[in-house]
Formats: structure tokens, C-alpha cells, sequence
């Protein structure tokens, strides 16, 4: 087995069709040309920002007047002529809703000669920023954009999203920015300040439509005072269970532990899908293990997360499936519980739970399996394990999953018929469980150790054995069959 050391990757990011990007408008000139309905919602969005607002509607100055006349009118200024290029000096934006191919053409080239970004209303191809649709709960602001592709997509995404954010995270938002001067004339480390928001966060998560008042600061300082007492420079560090592949059977601890950490190291079997949950800052660190390939020895991961942790940092070890089934995770336990580190664990969904999902059985039934089983077919010396409990194999009773055993699999087979198991058991083996790349190959404990060659070379392989799997073997018999006729 070759050594690796651990190494280190940059935050992974799909593309990006435009960034997100928000604009602190007030008091600043924003120049807005148009008479239309549409560029009279853009004023209406635009001043309520604070901006000093200059609207250019030539003939059209009527429909912007009750704007100018309301709460905030005095920083609407309607001006009852055509825009000129010199109106966009200083601009901190510019915006047009115009039709004429010339006018906008001749917009733009102004806007961008005086270095102020533009933006045509419904004319994507001629705009340096997008408005997107708002959920507006400010300071608490989402926005979401199709990058102009399909504004009524945009607008059904937002409705969603309205109806998970009650309208009482306003408040909380309020609170956090009339907080925050508090938190900060502490003058605490990083870690601490976090772990402020953290219970800030989950606080206001737990009673969204309750508005926040002094009792409530009052038990968060009170809290953060007891973890300040506490500290002791060191970090903390949480192992999760990354599940079997597919991003949405990660829990929603695992999603919090991702996006509260300040280092990440994963295995080779977590998913891009997962990492790309975590906290953009985080930093990433494969300390990969792969059955009969390099793998970092688990003697420098243990040393590692200590290091990491002893530094202050929140240490997350990215595990495959569940960290408590065949992760290791004793080992990172005793070693942080050694060095005085808390650590704490989120389970994941088990690679077994993950594969049985995607065929559409249950690990258990009452007539064919009233016992689970989970097993290594992988010793610390690469080959089948000898101590485990062959009778226990052969239990027609009993579902057993089988980790680790593409290598393995032929001994396993010719122990377990040894010490009883009937060669036509179900058995299944699949590649890549809930991913989609996933394969599998259904046929008898007898005849599956041959089959595996049909899997691709590499990837996890997790083994189903029982009769609990029959419904597999069956439609891969009766698939078999079809295209045989």
C-alpha cells in the first residue's frame, strides 16, 4: 500500500452564469431612463434602496408623481426631459426600459463611457447586472436570477422560497445587525464569534415568527460568556457521516457542520455534490482511503485532526456513508479524546441504507430477514477478515451487507457455503450506491463472486446477501430472460 499525504484542494464552485452581487445605494446618484410601466417598478425598487434617485421620462413625468410625493419622495427627482450623456457622471448604476434599438444602443455606450454599470430592462444581451426576484425580509434579502433566461422561472422560485422564510426573519435580522456592535466591543478570536451566530442562528431558526427581545440577547450573552469562560484556545472537532453519494440524504446537522467549519478533510468516497454544501471558506483537505490503493496512512489523519483542532479550528472529518460503520471513527475519537479535544458525532445514511434504497427493498422483512448484519470483508492486512463468526454468515435468517469485499468476495463465498449458507442466496452487488454512476449485479452467493467483473474497476462495491434481496435476483433473472427471447 503506498503512502499519500493529505492534500490540499481550493473551494470547489460550479460555474457561475453572472455574480451575486448587492449594491449599497444610499445617498447615491442612480440615473433612470423611461416612461413605461416597467421602468416605474424599477423606480419603486431603486428609491426604496435610499438612493438618490434621478428619473428621466420625457412626457411621461406624470406616472412617476406619486412616487415623488410619498415617504420617500424627496429623493425622487423627476426631471421632465430626455437623459443626457452628462446626467450619468457620477452614477453609482444606470438604468433604461427602452425599445428603440438606437436609444439603447446609445444608453449603453453613455453608461459604460462614464464607467457606470447599466442595466436595460428585458434586454439581457445589453446589461452589465440583473435584477433578480427578491424575497425581501430586509436587512434579510434573498435574490434569486435565471441570468435573464426566464424571468417567470425566477419569480415561481421566489414564491417558494417565500413560503419557507416566515416573515418574522425580518426581525432576527434586525437584531443581529443591533447586536453586532455588542459582539464586537469583546473583541473575541474568530471562533468564538462564530460560535455567537452559531447559537444566534439556531435561535432564530427554532422561533422564526417570535420577534427577538432583551431576554433573548440577554441569554446569548449569557451564553457566550460561559463559552468564553470556557475556552481554551483549542477547537472542536465533529465527525460526518457524508452518507452514501447523493446530496439529498445528507441530514440537516451534517448540512450545519459542513457550513460551520473552518477545515474539511474528506475521503476519496464523498461527492462533489456534498462538498459543494459546505461553507465556502472552508478549507478542504483530501486525506483519501481507498480498499487496495494509496491512502494516507490513519495514524497522520488522526495527528492531523489534532493539529488542526489544537489551532482553534473547527475541525469536520468528511466520512462516506455512516462515520460509525467502518470509518475508522473509533480511532479519531480516542486520539482527539486524548489530546483534550471535544468531539462530537453526526450520523450519516449508511452506504447499506443508501444501496437497498435504490433497489426498492428493505434490509429487514419479517419473513425472510429478522436479523441485520453489517460486516468487513477487508482485514487490516487487505485480506478476508478470519475472526468473523461463519455460522452467524450462514444464517438464512439474516440480512448481511458485506463491505469492502470486491477482492474478498471468493473467499467469503467459500467460507460462508463451508459453514452452511445455501450457494443460491440472494445476493447483490452495487457500485456506487445512490450515485449516478451507480451499477449493480444481482445473482447467487454462488455465482456473484464472477459476476463482479461485469462493474466497473473502480468505486466503492457494497455486497446485499439474504433473501430479503430475492426481488433483485428475480428481475435481473426475468431481464436476463427478455433478452435471451
Amino acid at each position: 500500500m503506498t503512502d499519500r499525504q493529505p492534500q490540499s484542494t481550493a473551494a470547489r464552485i460550479e460555474p457561475l452564469a453572472t455574480l451575486p452581487l448587492f449594491h449599497k445605494l444610499g445617498g447615491r446618484k442612480v440615473v433612470l431612463a423611461g416612461g413605461t410601466e416597467g421602468a416605474l417598478w424599477k423606480a419603486e425598487l431603486l428609491a426604496a434602496t435610499g438612493a438618490e434617485l434621478h428619473v428621466f421620462a420625457a412626457g411621461e413625468e406624470a406616472l412617476f408623481a406619486g412616487l415623488a410625493q410619498g415617504e420617500i419622495g424627496h429623493r425622487v427627482h423627476i426631471h421632465a426631459r430626455a437623459w443626457q450623456a452628462d446626467d450619468l457622471t457620477d452614477a453609482a448604476i444606470a438604468v433604461a426600459d427602452l425599445d428603440d434599438a438606437d436609444a439603447i444602443r446609445a444608453f449603453v455606450a453613455a453608461a459604460r463611457q462614464a464607467g457606470v454599470p447599466v442595466n436595460i430592462v428585458d434586454k439581457p444581451e445589453h446589461c452589465d447586472f440583473a435584477f433578480g426576484a427578491l424575497v425581501n425580509r430586509s436587512p434579510l434579502i434573498v435574490a434569486i436570477s435565471t441570468d435573464g433566461a426566464a424571468p417567470v422561472f425566477g419569480q415561481a422560485i421566489r414564491t417558494k422560497i417565500e413560503a419557507l422564510l416566515p416573515p418574522g426573519l425580518k426581525n432576527w435580522a434586525q437584531a443581529a445587525a443591533d447586536w453586532r456592535p455588542a459582539v464586537q466591543a469583546r473583541e473575541l478570536p474568530f471562533a468564538l464569534r462564530r460560535a455567537f451566530w452559531e447559537l444566534f442562528a439556531g435561535k432564530a431558526m427554532a422561533e422564526p415568527e417570535r420577534a427577538p427581545n432583551r431576554d433573548d440577547e440577554a441569554e446569548l450573552f449569557a451564553k457566550l460568556s460561559k463559552i468564553e469562560a470556557a475556552h481554551d484556545g483549542k477547537g472542536r472537532v465533529t465527525l460526518v457521516g457524508a452518507g452514501p453519494g447523493d446530496p439529498e440524504l445528507l441530514t440537516l446537522k451534517a448540512i450545519r457542520a459542513l457550513q460551520s467549519a473552518d477545515i474539511i478533510l474528506y475521503d476519496d468516497l464523498v461527492s462533489p455534490g456534498v462538498l459543494e454544501l459546505a461553507r465556502r471558506e472552508a478549507k478542504r483537505m483530501l486525506v483519501g482511503k481507498t480498499g487496495y490503493g494509496p491512502s494516507v496512512k490513519q495514524g497522520d489523519i488522526n495527528a492531523l485532526i489534532v493539529s488542526l483542532a489544537s489551532q482553534g479550528k473547527h475541525v469536520v472529518r468528511l466520512k462516506g456513508g455512516d462515520p460509525g460503520i467502518f470509518g475508522r471513527a473509533g480511532e479519531e475519537i480516542e486520539a482527539c479524546h486524548a489530546a483534550g479535544i471535544p468531539v462530537a458525532i453526526v450520523p450519516g445514511i449508511s452506504a447499506a441504507q443508501g444501496a437497498a434504497a435504490s433497489l426498492g427493498l428493505s434490509l429487514t422483512h419479517r419473513d425472510h430477514a429478522r436479523r441485520l448484519q453489517f460486516v468487513t470483508g477487508h482485514s487490516r492486512k487487505g485480506d478476508l477478515p478470519e475472526d468473523l463468526d461463519w455460522r452467524a454468515m450462514a444464517d438464512p435468517a439474516a440480512s448481511t451487507v458485506i463491505y469492502m469485499a470486491r477482492a474478498t468476495l471468493p473467499g467469503f463465498r467459500e467460507r460462508a457455503i463451508a459453514a452452511g449458507l445455501d450457494p443460491q442466496t440472494p445476493a447483490v452487488a452495487v457500485l456506487a450506491a445512490t450515485r449516478p454512476d451507480e451499477k449493480r449485479v444481482a445473482a447467487t452467493i454462488a455465482d456473484l463472486p464472477e459476476r463482479l467483473g461485469e462493474l466497473p474497476a473502480s468505486g466503492p462495491v457494497l455486497v446485499l446477501l439474504g433473501h430479503a434481496f430475492g426481488p433483485a435476483l428475480a428481475a435481473a433473472n426475468l431481464t436476463e430472460d427478455r433478452r435471451r427471447a
